[in-house]
């Protein structure tokens, strides 16, 4: 992982947006709290938008995917439907006029049928949790302009990638694997800092972790997502939240993870724990 002359710019310029280059055809944009992912060779290809941030974030990631690709993506691709992954999601398809894909499971929230459960702030862990009461859980409503992934697993517009349903920290969440390199993009299925505490999330601690605890329902579903991905052996990591992670770090804090689970991700205590 790299970060290269332009991406070290545009780090520069706000340090609560800042790029990373993961693999040549693989980049990071932090929207304050949460990531998204630019999935396309610079300059050279298509390319899709993983996920869409926080709110007001919508001008940066256009800026970015401009000075990356000089064109809009071909499609926007959720990895689920989460306020801080879906913030900027209406001015982009607003600005670019493209599909957006999701897990069939995760439609009702993103054609206004449902909302999410509420977040639970008694999972303790730090003030990012203990402040989740604030957290929006409502859905959106796209109407027709987003449509289930293909149930053969391909991604649209990503050539290699198919899609690993992942739930637990939604039931339709999903994750997004490249078996040629090990490239995954895993949502928030786990996440590489520790979201409940907000001096972790400032400094960017980076470290294996489950998902953020104060917006996860099912965790015996979340513990079976972390070891389906687990098993893939990743080589490369980006998560929904934190920095990228790669090599013997990654597969090894992650196997434990998936082994630990019940004690390293499991809150003690909570409204949806039991």
């Amino acid at each position: 992982m790299q970060e290269n002359r332009y991406l070290q710019q545009l780090a520069n310029l706000n340090p609560i947006a800042s790029v990373h280059e993961v693999l040549p055809d693989l980049v990071m944009l932090r929207t304050a709290i949460a990531n998204v992912c630019l999935v396309g060779e610079p300059g050279r290809a298509d390319w899709v938008l993983v996920d869409a941030g926080v709110h007001f974030f919508g001008g940066r990631i256009a800026e970015t995917a401009e000075e990356l690709f000089r064109r809009p993506p071909q499609a926007i691709v959720l990895t689920h439907g989460h306020f801080d992954h879906v913030g900027s999601l209406q001015e982009l398809i607003e600005r670019w006029d493209v599909p957006v894909y999701a897990h069939e499971l995760e439609l009702p929230y993103l054609t206004g049928q449902d909302n999410y459960v509420e977040p639970d702030p008694t999972v303790g862990g730090g003030l990012m949790a203990r402040m989740s009461f604030l957290y929006p859980n409502e859905g959106i409503d796209l109407g027709d302009r987003v449509q289930a992934l293909p149930a053969d697993h391909s991604v649209p517009g990503m050539p290699g990638w198919q899609w690993v349903h992942t739930p637990g920290h939604t039931v339709g969440h999903v994750s997004l694997f490249r078996e040629q390199d090990r490239a995954l993009i895993a949502g928030d299925a786990f996440i590489t800092t520790r979201q409940e505490s907000a001096l972790a999330v400032i400094l960017q601690e980076l470290d294996v972790h489950g998902p953020p605890a104060y917006f996860t329902p099912d965790w015996a579903a979340a513990w079976d997502s972390v070891q389906r991905l687990a098993a893939l052996k990743p080589q490369y990591a980006v998560t929904g939240h934190g920095l990228p992670l790669a090599g013997a770090q990654l597969q090894q804090g992650l196997e434990k993870l998936a082994r630990e689970f019940d004690t390293l991700a499991i809150p003690k205590h909570g409204r949806y724990v039991q």
